[in-house]
């Protein structure tokens, strides 16, 4: 009877390394629940991978989606918080996992765009600046630029009436330049074959110039490709600026000069599959010997580099941009060695 008695009452009530029944576990990680859950998360980290990998092969067919895609790429690394937060939230060890896919993609796109890959030395520096034909300070802007003091400065979106002020302004340090429709050249080196390229636009946005530098002739493009617009009805619309980068890219591959500088606003990016016949057969200073993603535009507030520097050729030793003017574009400028 004591024996029973005993038996009896070591099992009454809960055991003591068990919850009682309808208690609920608040934190920690169930090891039984953590793989189960987060899979929403999962899966859009995934999807995130994917068009991190494969944008590319976004079509553009429909409102020139994967233009659009590409020129705001970079930016979809934010995305990449909210999910760990979800996921940390969810305690989702599934979700987590998951989550390293697009990060270790985006790493390896951006990654090294996070590093300063600026060299010392160069011998050539070159600008390039829209400088908005809107500015209410064209004289201002103008001795920005000076203070930068570039050997080679690009500007684009020169408006009719603000020329003569930047030519004077320039004058007494750029001794040779030449203006092109809305895009000009200044330098502090001779210039010769100067002449507009057709951009297959009915008016003059780009330009070609010789430059005799003490280091030998280098081939100088200047260009500002047509605006692209976001509708609600249309998409990304860059039907013009897609043909204008197909003719640039063309007339920089007949280029006699073995060594070329385009400069400009090209309104896109270097991710940007449509500005390939450019892209494909020049470097980005940026992207070679940058800090940084080198944000141009808008100027109140960056986010995306449209404005570039790419050479053939020539070695990029830094970039940078510089302080905000009186436009809605940073200029950006380079470091070179020829």
């Amino acid at each position: 009877m004591t024996q029973a008695h005993m038996t009896d009452a070591a099992t009454d009530g809960p055991e003591p390394n068990r919850p009682a029944p309808g208690a609920r576990r608040r934190f920690g990680w169930q090891r039984d629940g953590m793989w189960r859950r987060g899979i929403i998360t999962a899966a859009l980290a995934v999807i995130l991978a994917l068009l991190l990998s494969f944008h590319s092969d976004v079509p553009n067919r429909i409102g020139n989606l994967g233009s659009l895609l590409e020129t705001f790429l970079p930016w979809l690394g934010l995305i990449l918080p909210v999910l760990v937060v979800v996921a940390l939230l969810r305690r989702s060890a599934t979700a987590l996992i998951a989550v390293l896919l697009p990060l270790l993609v985006w790493f390896n796109l951006f990654g090294g765009l996070l590093t300063d890959n600026a060299k010392s030395g160069g011998n050539l520096t070159v600008l390039t600046h829209n400088v908005n034909a809107d500015n209410p300070d064209p004289t201002g802007t103008a001795k920005g630029v000076i203070a930068a003091d570039a050997d080679l400065v690009a500007l684009e979106e020169l408006a009719a009436g603000q020329v003569p002020t930047y030519q004077a302004a320039l004058a007494g340090t750029y001794p040779y330049h030449s203006v092109q429709g809305t895009v000009g050249l200044w330098s502090k080196y001779p210039m010769d074959g100067v002449h507009p390229v057709d951009i297959r636009l009915g008016w003059t946005r780009a330009m070609r110039a010789a430059v005799s530098t003490p280091q030998g002739r280098i081939a100088v493009y200047v260009a500002h490709m047509p605006s692209v617009r976001v509708k609600f009805n249309a998409g990304f619309t860059a039907g013009q600026r897609d043909r204008a980068a197909d003719a640039l890219g063309e007339s920089i591959v007949r280029e006699p000069l073995g060594k070329v500088v385009l400069l400009g606003d090209l309104n896109g990016t270097m991710n940007d599959r449509s500005l390939a016949s450019v892209t494909s057969q020049m470097r980005s200073t940026q992207g070679a010997a940058g800090n940084g993603f080198g944000f141009s535009w808008p100027a109140d507030f960056p986010m995306a580099r449209i404005d570039q520097i790419m050479v053939k050729g020539i070695e990029p030793m830094s970039s940078w941009t510089l302080d905000k003017t009186g436009s809605d574009h940073l200029p950006v400028a380079a470091r070179l060695q020829i």
